[in-house]
């Protein structure tokens, strides 16, 4: 598939054979497991080292400082509108998708643009723009490394933060060489040299640059963008235009506001500190000054985001897109990572906005697509409480009837007829243990044996993992047995 089919999927969205492929495809799992648990890992250890038992406290402060930020959301898009625009910042609105491309197509066709270097912004995979750019002659580059070897292969991003989470160095290698003509080597230094030196020749070049940006300041109409690599900082000072796309949740009303933001955004992401390259743009080039843009444009994008501003959902627009929820999902893991969700957006956060934006009818399987252990929940630094949303949507969808109920029903009924439970509970575990294969296990209370082919609606788990069967007694004898003890 190439990156159009994979983020823009045939409707409804049927997220089975996805997760089919990527569950047969050991070494595309390997490569997720290992990237999200380093980051996952190193998150927690980074920001439980600096912030101590005030972490959850500094969670829950920079989500206030979000929250209040778009409970009064026209105050504060407003004031960076004049704020912007009394610094020579040309600031337009687009309604959706297609909107904002126009706008930026219609930059390009009047300056005449040629070359276009592009750092990395979600907004603009959103909106498709990459590929607008270029139906209209328009020489388009993505200057953010992994982006970069994602356009190249025609591949989509699997990760917010680490787009190619799903390819190593050798298939780098293979595409550099293919379509650089680049001597093959599999040494990182020199696949990024590599990289490198074909990005520069473009930046020299390039006529019109492209971001995003992290946050927007409203008391002084700045765009605060963070990146590792200083790709932002070439398109923002070598082109002569620089038009910024970006959603309008990222506004905050002031630098002071932004600096816890800043405080959790890569501890969160990749565990450092602070981005290497955290840039404060204020305005176009002037007078005496030797670089920057002569025009500077924010494309301010709704896309859907209006509708999240509703009391249920409004905390979701808090999403600073650090990828935290990603690295600490076992679902996502266990799916080969992003592609499997079949948008833009992926992992736990992903599965709560995708459904808002795109129409829950079309992602019916997002919802479902979790384990509702809280792991993302607990990883988010602007403390988005995703389990909630996830068992509101999975509501509508039982309410909708766009998912069976019927299961859901009967184990309900179950539940609140213990003898007929206890009934249906020893059937299992009677069957469960005959097709198990035994173990040598002596304890009573460790003797598991595993199915591996299990009947029925279970026989999808054994497919692809074992099924631990039930041990020889069960928490009810347990309980029982200790009670008596006492």
């Amino acid at each position: 598939m190439n990156a159009r089919e994979i983020l823009s999927p045939d409707l409804p969205y049927d997220m089975g054979p996805r997760v089919d492929r990527a569950t047969q495809d050991a070494q595309l799992l390997s490569f997720v497991e290992r990237a999200t648990d380093l980051r996952d890992r190193g998150r927690e250890g980074v920001c439980r080292a600096t912030f101590g038992a005030r972490y959850d406290d500094l969670r829950r402060h920079a989500g206030a400082i979000k929250q209040a930020t778009l409970d009064r959301l026209d105050l504060h898009l407003g004031n960076f509108v004049d704020r912007a625009t009394a610094k020579g910042t040309q600031v337009h609105f687009a309604g959706d998708g297609a909107e904002a491309n126009a706008i930026v197509l219609a930059i390009a066709r009047r300056i005449g643009a040629k070359l276009c270097v592009k750092a990395k912004s979600m907004v603009t995979e959103e909106t498709q723009l990459l590929h607008e750019l270029q139906a209209i002659g328009v020489e388009t580059l993505e200057t953010d490394l992994g982006e970069f070897i994602l356009q190249i292969d025609d591949d989509a991003p699997s990760h917010i933060v680490t787009p190619m989470i799903h390819k190593d160095r050798i298939a780098t290698a293979k595409a550099f060489t293919r379509v650089l003509g680049a001597a093959y080597t599999e040494d990182p230094e020199q696949l990024t040299r590599i990289a490198r030196e074909h990005m520069r020749a473009k930046y020299r070049k390039a006529d019109l640059g492209i971001s995003g940006a992290n946050f927007l300041l409203a008391d002084s109409g700045t765009i605060v963008l963070c990146t590792n690599e200083g790709n932002a900082d070439f398109c923002v000072a070598g082109p002569k235009v620089h038009i910024a796309i970006v959603g309008i949740e990222k506004v905050v009303p002031s630098a002071a506001d932004v600096v816890p933001l800043l405080k959790l955004l890569a501890r969160s992401a990749t565990a450092q500190p602070l981005t290497v390259y955290t840039t404060f743009v204020t305005g176009p080039r002037k007078a005496g000054e030797h670089d920057g843009p002569e025009e500077l444009h924010v494309v301010l994008v709704d896309n859907g985001r209006t509708e999240l501003l509703r009391a249920q959902t409004r905390e979701l627009l808090r999403c600073i897109r650090c990828g935290a929820c990603l690295n600490a999902c076992p679902v996502y893991r266990k799916v080969g990572g992003g592609h499997a969700y079949g948008a833009v957006y992926s992992g736990p956060i992903g599965a709560v906005v995708t459904p808002h934006f795109q129409g829950l009818a079309n992602y019916v399987d997002l919802p479902q697509a979790s384990s509702l252990c809280g792991a993302c929940f607990e990883a988010c630094p602007v403390h988005i409480d995703i389990p909630s949303h996830l068992i509101l949507l999975r509501e509508q969808l039982v309410k909708s009837k766009l998912a069976p109920s019927r299961l859901y029903r009967i184990w309900a009924r179950l539940l609140q007829r213990p003898w007929l439970y206890a009934l249906v509970s020893w059937t299992q575990r009677i069957v469960l243990r005959a097709l198990g294969k035994r173990s040598r296990s002596r304890d009573p209370y460790r003797d598991r044996r595993m199915v591996r082919r299990a009947p029925g609606p279970a026989s999808a788990w054994t497919a692809v993992r074992d099924l631990p069967s039930p041990t020889g007694r069960n928490f009810r004898h347990w309980w029982r047995e200790h009670e008596a003890n006492r």
